[in-house]
């Protein structure tokens, strides 16, 4: 356990924005992980836990209490006949090299998210999706620190109340710490079913198609390269949060009122997804769109980067001047992606 003071978050995350801590420790271990945050909450000490610092906003003045960076390691593997591979994997594995040795091994279902920056057990808060696959589609359980009860308590999937980029992990933040995620993965060669219509032109296959695995991760990586979406340290539109809005889910009768181009995706529920990029673009905001020290990024609208020097109260001012226009134009609110420390949109 590496314990030390006044770090500056900007180093810690991928926006390279954010004031220092006032005290950070790295954790390796999940007993170090739940001793240092329940040390902190009996002392009543705030504690922020941080994974890879992909899909979090730090204000500018830092975080004045103690931040936990979690560097737990290590991967479990079990096989069987029906199930298929059940892999359990520490939080603090990084998440784009298990969707890599997963591809490597023949363990089908998130192929589909290879290159998504950040820890393991960041995953399930947040629910991550891309191209048609979530993790709530083979998360087998959750292993967390229950902070309300003080003890150690492993949640099914039915459990973690996942939905469209949310989890019962977000919809209470201060109660659970992820300590490892558990996984059940079919085995094979091919890929699940290809669902997003993007990566089967790029695949060259038929939506609902299969595909090799390392066919679906290839590509999937060649797309989000295209997009900034592959962190790349010398390349200005990488330094983001990924997408900054979630796409907006609205009634029937609020996409009814949507101009008749505007992408639609009715849901099982009766509700209608539509995409952020494509109302922030009509809503005037091309990619670039900035003169300051953030702008969008040139590669794709939904990502807000910071081109050196930038400041977080920078990169909210952009973002507020975004979700306000595209509720102007089109009575949608945009929701943010990343969680935001010490600061509000």
């Amino acid at each position: 356990m590496r314990d030390r003071l006044a770090v500056p978050l900007s180093t810690l995350t991928t926006l390279r924005l954010g004031g220092p801590a006032r005290r950070l420790v790295e954790v390796s271990e999940p007993v170090e992980l739940v001793d240092v945050v329940a040390g902190c909450d009996a002392a009543g000490e705030p504690v922020l836990v941080l994974g890879g610092g992909s899909n979090v906003v730090v204000a500018d003045a830092g975080f004045d209490g103690t931040v936990v960076a979690v560097r737990t390691t290590g991967t479990a593997v079990s096989f069987d006949a029906c199930s298929g591979a059940t892999v359990t994997v520490a939080a603090g594995e990084d998440w784009d090299d298990l969707v890599a040795a997963a591809v490597a091994s023949g363990w089908v279902g998130i192929e589909a998210l290879a290159g998504i920056p950040g820890r393991c057990g960041a995953v399930p808060i947040q629910n991550v999706g891309a191209y048609g696959q979530e993790v709530s589609q083979t998360i087998a359980s959750v292993r967390t620190y229950d902070r309300s009860t003080r003890r150690q308590v492993t949640l099914a999937a039915a459990d973690c109340d996942f939905g469209y980029r949310t989890s019962r992990f977000k919809r209470e933040p201060e109660r659970f710490v992820v300590l490892d995620v558990t996984f059940q993965l079919r085995l094979g060669n091919l890929s699940a079913p290809v669902a997003y219509g993007e990566l089967a032109g790029r695949l060259g296959v038929e939506p609902g198609c299969r595909a090799p695995l390392s066919e679906v991760r290839d590509a999937v990586l060649e797309l989000r390269r295209s997009k900034g979406m592959v962190l790349v340290p010398d390349d200005h539109d990488t330094w983001s949060a990924g997408s900054f809005f979630t796409n907006p889910v609205l009634s029937a009768t609020a996409a009814d009122r949507l101009p008749a181009q505007a992408p639609r995706w009715p849901q099982p529920d009766g509700t209608v997804k539509t995409s952020a990029a494509w109302l922030i673009e009509r809503a005037g905001f091309s990619r670039g769109y900035g003169a300051g020290s953030v702008r969008l990024s040139t590669k794709h609208p939904l990502a807000l980067s910071n081109r050196g020097r930038a400041t977080t109260e920078d990169l909210l001012a952009l973002a507020r001047e975004v979700r306000d226009r595209v509720r102007e134009s089109f009575g949608v609110e945009l929701v943010a992606e990343p969680v935001t420390v010490g600061c509000r949109l």
